[in-house]
């Protein structure tokens, strides 16, 4: 289960599935690369994190897979699009 905050920050993009699976083939679908590391008991105790989500020069550290590829995936979706607004209404 994600952190409240980041399912509603995902949902504003229009990703409603927050399952592992589907998080990460939406990541895949935004992303030509990445790499998950599951941290061993000492590290992770040390960096207070299980996961670690490498993508380019940046790192995404989270207790869960999910909670890795969900911050992942909102990174590159917002640095390419914007939120989907469903306050608006066609014209």
């Amino acid at each position: 289960m994600l952190p409240e905050p980041l399912a509603t920050q995902l949902r504003q993009y229009g990703i409603t599935n927050l399952e592992e699976v589907a998080l990460r083939e939406a990541l895949e679908r935004h992303t030509e690369t990445y790499t998950l590391v599951r941290l061993a008991p000492r590290p992770a105790r040390r960096w207070k994190c299980r996961y670690r989500l490498l993508m380019s020069d940046t790192m995404y550290d989270a207790q869960t897979a999910p909670e890795a590829y969900a911050l992942g995936l909102l990174a590159v979706l917002q640095k390419t699009t914007d939120p989907v607004d469903s306050n608006l209404s066609p014209h």
